[in-house]
């Protein structure tokens, strides 16, 4: 076993991490690709770029190198011309094939996470030509406002609205891809024009993004992401906790349902923990432990009105939440502050590049 792995006393030590992180390899296809579940006994799992990566970022922190690296190849592999990957594979078969800006992007953010974990310069360059079209592809979707549209579909067309947790998570992928263009000595200014303004309709222009404010996603992941941070973020935090944080279980996956997941409840420590607040991340971390599985697996939710694990799987993106939440609490690991900083510059609010286009004066984001 590797001797950094992440631990977080009282709540799971390095090997505990291991054997999540094992639960992900485990399931990882020949391919390389990474399913949200192996079809052992059932409908099989489908693969999507944005999960995929996560978990290859899990693998990294694990110490798996060899299942991480053969994970971003396949990627790379399948990348279409375009720079987009089709929503969803099956057992290797695309079942739907629309391209997610938010899916394409999120390669910026793993290979910068694989270079700060391993310091292969080589890895990074080898990859940079998918970074490159996966970035320009979203960027493609970008309105002269600043959101981005959610999908382009089979036939070309994009859909006709953008997401608040797509747009806030493509803001990190944005400010991750700058790094490494940085890194690699091919700047890209029109990318870091392109986050600014990104970064402050997420903050300021709620009017810009479909209603999703069911899903704990959409409430957290403007913190997570990095556009809200200091005193937003906190009232952010706080408006929504009653409505999707039930105690001592878990964060719930949509505010209708007695349902919480391990993944968003993660998703929820690491904002948490990069808006400051340590303790409510830690006792939030501790919470959502009954979910894991005796190998070391994490059951992706709990119904907690009819007492049942539901959907009934354990999910390879909730491992990899799980694993990258014990990262950021640990603190230790080189890529332990990604959703705090990039490249020494914290994650946080931003003025619009370009005013006019959203309606704004110059004026800063509340901070």
């Amino acid at each position: 076993m590797p001797s950094d792995l992440p631990s977080v006393p009282g709540v799971v030590d390095a090997d505990g991490v291991l054997a999540t992180a094992r639960s992900i390899a485990a399931q990882q296809e020949a391919s390389g690709a990474i399913p949200w579940f192996s079809p052992t006994g059932g409908v099989p799992g489908h693969v999507d770029a944005w999960n995929h990566v996560e978990a290859a970022m899990a693998l990294t922190v694990a110490g798996l190198r060899a299942e991480s690296r053969r994970a971003y190849e396949w990627l790379r592999g399948v990348q279409r011309p375009d720079g987009s990957w089709p929503a969803k594979w099956i057992l290797g078969e695309v079942t739907e094939p629309g391209g997610e800006s938010n899916h394409a992007a999120y390669v910026a953010v793993g290979v910068w996470h694989e270079l700060l974990m391993t310091g292969d310069e080589g890895f990074a360059r080898r990859m940079w030509p998918a970074v490159r079209r996966a970035v320009d592809f979203a960027l493609g979707l970008q309105t002269r406002r600043g959101e981005i549209i959610w999908i382009r579909g089979e036939d070309g067309a994009a859909s006709d609205h953008a997401l608040l947790t797509g747009c806030s998570s493509i803001y990190q992928s944005l400010r991750c891809a700058v790094a490494l263009a940085e890194r690699l000595g091919e700047r890209r200014p029109d990318w870091e024009l392109a986050a600014d303004q990104l970064g402050h309709v997420v903050a300021a222009h709620p009017e810009a993004f479909a209603d999703k404010s069911r899903w704990s996603m959409d409430w957290y992941y403007p913190v997570l992401g990095g556009p809200v941070r200091g005193a937003a973020a906190a009232r952010r935090l706080a408006a929504g906790w009653d409505t999707f944080v039930v105690p001592g279980l878990g964060c719930r996956c949509v505010s209708d349902q007695p349902w919480v997941t391990a993944a968003e409840s993660c998703e929820l420590v690491m904002a948490l923990d990069a808006a400051g607040d340590r303790e409510a991340a830690l006792e939030l971390f501790a919470s959502i432990q009954h979910l894991r599985h005796e190998d070391g697996s994490y059951w992706t939710g709990w119904q907690f009105e009819h007492r049942r694990h539901f959907p009934g799987d354990r999910s390879t993106y909730t491992a990899a939440a799980v694993v990258l939440a014990a990262d950021a609490l640990d603190g230790s690991s080189p890529g332990a502050r990604l959703f705090k900083e990039v490249a020494g510059r914290p994650l946080g609010p931003c003025d619009a590049s370009d005013p006019a286009a959203c309606g704004c004066a110059l004026l800063p984001v509340p901070r």
